[in-house]
């Protein structure tokens, strides 16, 4: 490992990769030299295209996987495959995600079980099944969103916001779990940025309106998200742990 290449060596997941914060997060740890996994569900294209980029710039290498993290059999599928490429793995970035907007009157059961599916239980499988092919120095990265604390979280936001609550606590107790083992675990919580997923079903003036809203006028880039997953990641956090991060350039204070 060198100051360079602080993530030499290890072997990272990311979930959701092939575009947006995931991408941004994939890009970054390969290029503080870690070996990279680049989850996608469809857009084998664009996953494909980030593995070469990286591979391209080195250090380190990606490779791109294709699985559902919607079901807790794809994502085990998904660690499996992982430990198979490169015989183990350090550090697990749980990012992908789910954000159907709708209020109270109008969720139904299903979008509640699916939310809740894709985003809290998925994870803690993953988490469950990744953690003892883990040594000592291992990461657990999950994502939540800004808005759990903001005061001004519009009532369609229902369902997101619970689930990510709940990973929250999620990494709260994990970390007294498995810090006993040397692995930490921390979450992300991002406020408003430029993805697909954010913009999804907003119009132009929504969008506006949340840029209006922040003190710098702007919502944030995934490329601002990154680095602080990789110094998540990398050995000199060490003493980082069952926190979340709010990542949102003053959003919330």
């Amino acid at each position: 490992m060198s100051p360079a290449h602080p993530l030499a060596g290890k072997v990272a997941l990311v979930t959701g990769a092939s575009r947006g914060i995931g991408a941004s997060v994939a890009r970054r740890l390969a290029a503080e030299g870690a070996s990279v996994v680049v989850n996608y569900l469809g857009n084998a294209a664009a996953a494909e295209q980030i593995c070469t980029d990286i591979d391209a710039q080195g250090p380190g290498r990606a490779v791109a996987i294709q699985a559902d993290v919607s079901t807790v059999q794809e994502g085990k599928r998904l660690v499996d495959a992982t430990l198979e490429e490169f015989g183990k793995l350090d550090i697990l970035v749980l990012n992908a995600g789910l954000m159907d907007l709708q209020d109270l009157h109008h969720i139904t059961e299903e979008q509640y079980e699916r939310h809740f599916d894709v985003n809290v239980k998925v994870p803690l499988f993953m988490a469950k099944n990744a953690a003892p092919q883990m040594s000592s120095g291992g990461r657990i990265i999950f994502f939540s969103t800004s808005l759990t604390m903001n005061t001004n979280v519009p009532p369609n936001y229902l369902l997101y916001v619970a689930t990510k609550g709940a990973i929250q606590q999620i990494t709260r107790v994990l970390a007294k779990d498995l810090g006993t083992h040397g692995i930490t675990v921390n979450c992300v919580a991002p406020g408003p940025t430029d993805t697909d997923l954010f913009r999804r079903g907003k119009p132009d003036a929504l969008v506006k309106q949340f840029e209006n809203g922040h003190p710098m006028k702007r919502i944030g880039m995934p490329d601002e998200m990154a680095p602080v997953v990789a110094l998540l990641a990398r050995g000199e956090s060490s003493w980082v742990n069952g926190q979340t991060w709010f990542v949102n350039g003053g959003f919330n204070v």
